[in-house]
């Protein structure tokens, strides 16, 4: 590639990181998408980690037949469920560091994802992604959608395959691409970023002036001197936050497990029962207006005849009217039965709600019950960690 054509292809590929940085985009996934897979190790020092946080679960459908067995309590399980599943999809593409899912407002993720679900109904799935990395600068804002039908689901029940698995790999795939731009003392600066992001969270005064913020991105004004204490108090404070983390992506791990196939065995047969619904409401409709045309039809001979016609054809017009009436009749018949499906599909919602609250983790060695949000949660665990760094480092401001 000669200059020109590099120079060129900076300043495209510059105008498409604006463009994307700038405004979100829509895409439709196609169901064969493969994950981008890294052809070489990344050294240690070029490796970013990634913290996805929980989704937001988004606004179920103001339309009553679509949203039929969708709840919100179904919608805050996804919201915590489908961030592990692009976490299990990053890991495999070899390109990042660590990758955690974390509760939101969490400080000292190098690259931050997160999504907010649009449309989940077991047949659709949209979602709306946002990458920034530790500077603020938002990599990209994307809506991602994907169809699946009953064969999707027939196909990959024995694998553990999800079956918007081709979802989460444009996503992974979108993250890898960007990561390929950046140049080595960006990826130098991202983490020094985040670390100092993650100081000034835990120990504001002493961190005081490393860091300057403006319109939500962050620069580094000035670096720690080498070797200074607080540094080192402060590195084995964020592993401590680490392994905390780590802990909490345990408990989602073991709440992945138990909802894996109740999640997938509610999408299918949701999918199931709505498909058979619409069967049904075909047949009802179609019947409905067979049977008004055998009435129309005996109404129209008996106007339209003469008194020869009407009496010959007495029989027929009264076949027509009878059978007609029982064509609607068991169109009615099948519009109830539509609604026992409809109501088989808020039960299926409602158990499948019911079986996937949160559990009970244990935290250096004491055992906490999760009985709010994963924020929530955090919030209080972090209190915890405080007081053990402030008798541990002497952070006596860490603790109040």
């Amino acid at each position: 590639m000669n200059t020109g054509n590099a120079i060129l292809r900076v300043w495209w590929l510059a105008g498409v990181l604006l463009l994307t940085a700038c405004s979100a985009t829509h895409q439709n996934v196609r169901e064969d998408t493969q994950v981008q897979r890294s052809d070489s190790e990344v050294v240690e020092s070029q490796l970013l980690d990634v913290w996805i946080t929980l989704f937001d679960s988004g606004e179920l459908p103001d339309d009553e037949d679509d949203a039929k067995g969708l709840s919100i309590e179904i919608r805050e399980a996804e919201a915590r469920y489908m961030p592990l599943l692009l976490r299990d999809t990053l890991e495999r593409t070899g390109y990042w560091g660590a990758v955690r899912v974390v509760p939101g407002g969490t400080e000292g993720g190098e690259v931050r994802v997160h999504g907010t679900i649009l449309v989940s109904d077991g047949e659709h799935l949209e979602l709306m992604i946002t990458a920034q990395d530790a500077t603020g600068f938002e990599w990209f804002r994307h809506s991602y959608e994907a169809e699946a039908m009953l064969e999707d689901y027939q196909r990959t029940a024995a694998t553990g395959r999800d079956v918007f698995q081709a979802l989460y790999n444009t996503i992974a795939n979108d993250l890898a691409q960007h990561r390929l731009t950046l140049s080595q003392s960006e990826v130098t600066n991202i983490r020094r970023v985040a670390g100092l992001r993650f100081a000034a969270d835990l120990a504001p005064d002493a961190f005081d002036g490393f860091l300057d913020e403006k319109d939500g991105e962050f620069s580094v004004q000035r670096l720690p001197a080498e070797g200074d204490p607080m540094v080192g108090r402060i590195n084995a404070i964020r592993e401590r936050d680490f392994l905390l983390v780590d802990t909490l992506n345990g408990h989602f791990d073991n709440f992945h497990a138990e909802m894996q196939d109740p999640y997938f065995q509610w999408r299918k047969t949701r999918l199931e029962e709505l498909e058979a619904m619409r069967e049904i409401e075909r047949q009802a409709r179609n019947r409905k207006l067979l049977g008004a045309a055998a009435i129309i039809g005996a109404i129209a001979i008996e106007a339209m005849g003469g008194d020869s016609t009407r009496a010959s054809t007495g029989s027929l017009r009264n076949m027509m009217i009878v059978g007609g009436a029982y064509a609607i009749k068991t169109g009615f018949d099948k519009d109830s039965e539509a609604t026992i499906h409809q109501d088989a599909v808020e039960e299926l919602g409602e158990s499948f709600a019911a079986e996937t609250q949160p559990l009970v983790v244990e935290v250096e060695g004491e055992t906490h019950e999760l009985t709010g949000s994963a924020e929530n949660q955090y919030q209080q665990w972090r209190g915890l960690l405080r007081r053990i760094y402030a008798t541990e480092t002497g952070l006596i401001d860490a603790a109040q």
